[in-house]
């Protein structure tokens, strides 16, 4: 690290952008580095009262239409792993960012960087599953590009997905709308995913194979806007960063504090184990089939119900609630009885997961 070149004094760049005179793996984990890019970089360049939000998506007008217009980026290694590969993991993924503003997602646009040498095969075998998670989805890819890098310049294969879904409601969902008294609800197991990845990166086999549980969450999203309304507040798929940066970013957006209870989060034995072996703690573990509900107290329970009904969320439980207190600011009561802050993950420990 180091504080030489970094512009500090440059009256066109008033707040500094890093603390780093290079780009870090940590500015793409989805923490505070990468936050701190995004809010004092690209939201200073290009700002609009659109970007300024944040959120998953961006949420547009256009003559009394409302639209989700959402971009993602997959750079994940390996391309192929337990439960998965880098095809159905774009498109769900951009999928899940459109649907957490309520939007009913249309159509996707999937741009491929291909490095010299990727075996056709292996082409093929992506290509067939985001077509195969695409039509789950009932969404069309309607349009894209493909470049091919040198051998040695592209790590056999990058995807970016854009996509677009109609908004049918009025409500402002967003990770600035949270409330005093609103309940968190999740939907299932966390740090499936990032585990899945890392584990067959790393060759770590175990007595249960950790799969990833990447999956589109346009079905269980619809059954919590039918049940929850105008009182669903806020909603996220934890990804980078995890369960801890979502929360976090929730805290900071709405500026209100929030508790959770270590007790109420469901690990898979084996990615418990995994994560104990490999010292990470599970709430900074990527997912990519959650996701995060805040909704108000009084229709908690009814949306609890609607999303256990849901295959991807039999084992949906409410994780915390929103305070008044400690704003900006995330604290878990832990198993023993204690109770210690969870902070925005700082730096990059699982790369290259999504």
């Amino acid at each position: 690290m180091s504080d030489t070149g970094n512009k500090h004094n440059d009256p066109t760049c008033p707040t500094p952008i890093s603390d780093y005179d290079t780009i870090q793996l940590a500015h793409g984990s989805g923490g505070k580095l990468t936050n701190d890019l995004i809010s004092r970089l690209f939201v200073i360049s290009f700002n609009n009262s659109i970007l300024v939000r944040q959120d998953d998506q961006a949420v547009l007008e256009i003559n009394g239409m409302k639209l989700a217009f959402t971009t993602d980026s997959f750079v994940v290694d390996p391309i192929f792993f337990e439960g998965g590969d880098i095809g159905d993991l774009a498109v769900n993924g951009t999928i899940n960012d459109i649907v957490m503003s309520g939007a009913i997602p249309l159509y996707l646009s999937c741009a491929m960087i291909i490095e010299e040498g990727l075996p056709l095969p292996e082409l093929q075998k992506v290509v067939q599953s985001l077509q195969a998670a695409a039509k789950a989805a009932n969404v069309l890819i309607v349009t894209g590009d493909t470049k091919v890098v040198n051998k040695g310049k592209g790590d056999k294969l990058f995807i970016n997905t854009s996509g677009i879904g109609l908004i049918e409601h009025s409500y402002d969902i967003s990770a600035s709308s949270l409330q005093p008294g609103d309940q968190l609800i999740i939907n299932g197991t966390v740090a499936d995913h990032g585990m899945a990845v890392l584990t067959q990166r790393e060759g770590l086999s175990f007595q249960s194979r950790i799969k990833s549980d990447t999956a589109s969450l346009d079905g269980i999203v619809k059954k919590i806007m039918e049940a929850g309304g105008s009182s669903v507040h806020a909603m996220r798929d934890p990804t980078r960063g995890g369960v801890a940066a979502t929360l976090n970013e929730f805290a900071e957006s709405s500026q209100v504090g929030i508790e959770i209870m270590e007790s109420s989060f469901s690990i898979k034995p084996e990615v418990r184990g995994a994560c104990e072996m490999l010292g990470i703690d599970p709430l900074y573990v990527a997912n990519e089939g959650k996701l995060i509900v805040a909704v108000a107290k009084q229709k908690a329970d009814e949306v609890l119900q609607v999303m256990r009904s849901d295959p991807l969320g039999s084992e949906s439980s409410i994780i915390g609630q929103v305070t008044d207190t400690r704003p900006g600011a995330v604290i878990i009561q832990t198993n023993i009885g204690g109770r210690r802050f969870v902070d925005m993950p700082v730096g990059e420990q699982l790369p290259r997961i999504c």
